[in-house]
């Protein structure tokens, strides 16, 4: 009889399948969610996330991805009327997206960060939702998130310490917060983000040391050092092993940077690679977010119709 982990394993194992096999173009239509983070940028006061779920809903999105961050609170009342708000409209909540840090030295401060995302895997499953973003984490030499973006991410290591230390601590950490989302049938999508995982290299490094069907990839559409054609670039390296997609736009100018991403490009890099996931859109422009979503919304849906 086969078990309900080797279930959760079998299952996971597909959502990774185009790495195994030859990729066969996707022509169902793709999903869409939005990020909660695209009407909050970590700045200033909260955009409630539950004004999010009913803009999502009126404007079409299919899904919304929550960022922890945002979150009021974390009390099981509060995610409950998250979930259940998300339900009445018809809405999915595909994504959890969280922060950690596991380029640390010292195991006493990679516990602090497994601990974290062990408690998120939890908040995750009360709600229903089945995957999560995982930062590999940096090396915090560039001490200002404003400064590493004007480097692009380009932060070298701390003194007597190599990457190559860096990417053991994280499929270290990595592998032990394993237990815990196997045991809640959470999948951790590990994304190119600024840091460790700047580049598609290294970011794959880690996701095949840590060998796991309960690690994905979240492939971000605008998190790559350069120009457009450095993103065109590390997206067709990543797509074949995504299993979903965060979409930046950048209506009103970045509020680091700028990227005009063709999405009818993307979108059939995507396809040609086989991808079925969400795509969640990241608005990180500096227009006001109730005109930009709807914007992007347009742009993406008729990219990926």
């Amino acid at each position: 009889m086969t078990s309900r982990r080797d279930l959760f394993a079998l299952a996971g194992m597909a959502a990774l399948a185009p790495q195994s096999q030859a990729a066969v173009p996707n022509k169902k239509r793709i999903r869409l969610a939005v990020s909660t983070y695209s009407y909050w940028h970590l700045r200033g006061e909260k955009y409630p996330i539950e004004k999010v779920i009913e803009e999502a809903a009126d404007i079409g999105f299919e899904g919304v991805e929550i960022l922890h961050r945002q979150m009021a609170d974390e009390s099981t009342a509060y995610l409950n009327k998250l979930k259940r708000m998300a339900w009445e409209r018809g809405l999915s909540l595909p994504f959890f997206s969280i922060h950690q840090d596991f380029v640390a030295p010292t195991k006493e401060e990679r516990d602090q960060h497994i601990k974290h995302t062990e408690h998120c895997i939890e908040l995750a499953s009360q709600m229903g939702i089945p995957a999560i973003r995982l930062n590999s984490g940096r090396w915090k030499t560039i001490k200002s998130f404003d400064d590493l973006m004007k480097v692009k991410g380009d932060e070298p290591p701390l003194p007597g310490f190599k990457n190559e230390d860096a990417i053991k601590w994280c499929i270290d950490s990595i592998k032990q917060c394993m237990v815990k989302a196997e045991q809640h049938g959470v999948v951790l999508c590990l994304e190119n983000h600024w840091g460790l995982t700047t580049r598609a290299e290294v970011l794959l490094e880690i996701w095949r040391g840590v060998n796991s069907p309960f690690l994905g990839i979240n492939l971000d559409t605008g998190n790559w050092p350069g120009n457009e054609e450095a993103a065109y670039t590390g997206i067709a390296k990543i797509v074949p092993h995504a299993t979903i997609c965060q979409a930046k736009t950048y209506y009103g100018g970045g509020v680091w940077y700028t990227l005009k991403l063709d999405y009818k490009k993307i979108a059939s890099t995507m396809r040609n690679a086989g991808y079925q996931g969400w795509i969640s859109l990241e608005m990180e422009g500096n227009e006001a977010p109730e005109s930009a979503v709807r914007k992007s919304y347009k742009e993406l849906r008729e990219a990926f119709a």
